[in-house]
């Protein structure tokens, strides 16, 4: 039976809380372009600043798509710290957050708008320090060993 008291309040999700993340990328995107519209800063006038922006781009959507199938393929039975170290995963906790910080940090190069850039790096700092340690408690409870041990391995 489910409880609804105000006093026990429901148990967070690991689902809840990266779309509160992922809407806060987007809150600040959005808030950085409309400072690049009011102010109207730029970066530089070189051509390579747009290209690397392209480069950026590129890299963010690919880290986004495989750290999308990788967890889509993640087995939840006889779970060990095996189980967590594939994919993008093998190199970072958080693949999917990189690469939304690269493609808003692309599109800012591109656009040679300063404040998308600075709300690149802002939102995942954000992000960082403020949602992905919620996710990483609640996986630390669900899986236990198995996956504090992948977080030894897998520092950042």
């Amino acid at each position: 039976m489910e409880n609804h008291n105000k006093n026990y309040p429901e148990k967070q999700s690991v689902h809840k809380i990266l779309a509160h993340s992922y809407s806060a990328y987007f809150l600040f995107f959005l808030i950085s372009v409309c400072l690049d519209l009011i102010f109207n800063f730029k970066i530089s006038s070189s051509p390579f600043v747009a290209f690397l922006g392209a480069f950026f781009l590129v890299i963010g959507t690919f880290l986004i798509l495989w750290a999308q199938k990788t967890s889509r393929n993640l087995k939840k039975e006889n779970v060990s710290k095996e189980t967590f170290y594939h994919g993008p995963y093998c190199f970072t906790r958080t693949p999917t957050h990189f690469g939304l910080s690269f493609l808003m940090l692309g599109f800012g190069m591109i656009a040679n708008a300063f404040f998308v850039v600075v709300f690149a790096v802002f939102s995942f700092i954000v992000a960082k320090f403020f949602f992905l340690g919620k996710e990483e408690k609640i996986l630390a409870e669900k899986y236990g060993a198995p996956y504090l041990e992948y977080k030894k391995m897998v520092k950042f």
